[in-house]
């Protein structure tokens, strides 16, 4: 398992690689605009060189972009919709220029619809966004902590989405803090277990790609999307051991997106994160 973190890109997009060298990082995740809103800045032939080559010396070989938070692919309100959609697809688009592994999405909420419409919506959505985009990057789908009207807190609801999208370009980023407070349980090894086996079936453990570790400042099955640092929070240090080197877990890499409190935490987790491994 390698391990990364969300770095800034202040500065410039070339500006990432050597802050996530400098953190300790075999891979990262970044935003390619500002997850605030606005229009992004174009990625310059000379901005997409030096990211590369920076890349190169540092010797890192994945990364990621995760797309603004502000998208709602599930919303009734079809303005917001259409936005989405093509925020979505101009991500894709600048994560292929970037060569980035992946795009990762949160699917939003349906706060006026019921939770099968509100999927139904979502689904239908991300399959136009393919069947529109040309040569995307591939897409992950990170599952939610189940908070209000969310979709994708469960491994049922992601199945759903997959299964209708039908490409093999779209996979899973699971989030251990979002999992433990939808209600799945990864405290020890063998609860760990449990969960897998369930998305195993359910999902497939072929759609699973990245995962994003984090630990919860909620309980299990809180329902709210609250990050702690590794080891302190109601997953704990032996769930971080066990998704470490749990064996069908390993290959896969981990980005972490912990709280920042002090200069040095981003460091101190990635260091935790690795001392566990055996």
């Amino acid at each position: 398992m390698k391990f990364g973190l969300h770095v800034s890109i202040a500065g410039g997009i070339d500006k990432a690689p050597l802050r996530a060298y400098k953190l300790g990082c075999e891979c990262f995740q970044i935003f390619s605009r500002s997850p605030r809103g606005g229009d992004p800045p174009p990625i310059e032939r000379d901005i997409f060189d030096n990211f590369l080559n920076q890349c190169s010396i540092y010797g890192i070989n994945n990364w990621y972009v995760h797309a603004p938070y502000f998208v709602n692919l599930a919303s009734e309100d079809e303005n917001i919709g259409n936005s989405s959609i093509n925020i979505i697809s101009e991500e894709l688009q600048r994560a292929k220029i970037l060569n980035a592994k992946y795009t990762i999405i949160h699917l939003g909420s349906s706060k006026r619809l019921n939770k099968y419409a509100g999927i139904k919506k979502t689904a239908e959505r991300l399959k136009q966004i393919f069947d529109q985009s040309k040569n995307p990057s591939g897409l992950l789908l990170e599952n939610s902590a189940g908070q209000g009207a969310s979709i994708g807190a469960t491994f049922e609801e992601l199945a759903t989405i997959i299964d209708y999208i039908k490409n093999p370009e779209v996979g899973i980023c699971l989030d251990t803090a979002h999992l433990f407070a939808a209600g799945y349980d990864i405290r020890s090894k063998h609860k760990l277990d449990s969960v897998i086996n369930q998305f195993s079936k359910i999902v497939g453990m072929e759609k699973l790609k990245l995962l994003h570790g984090n630990d919860s400042k909620i309980n299990l099955g809180g329902k709210k999307d609250r990050h702690e640092h590794i080891g302190e929070g109601k997953i704990g240090i032996n769930g971080f051991r066990a998704i470490v080197n749990h064996p069908l877990l390993s290959k896969l890499n981990l980005i972490a997106e912990t709280p920042i409190d002090k200069a040095d935490d981003d460091i101190l987790n990635l260091k935790k994160l690795r001392s566990l491994s055996v």
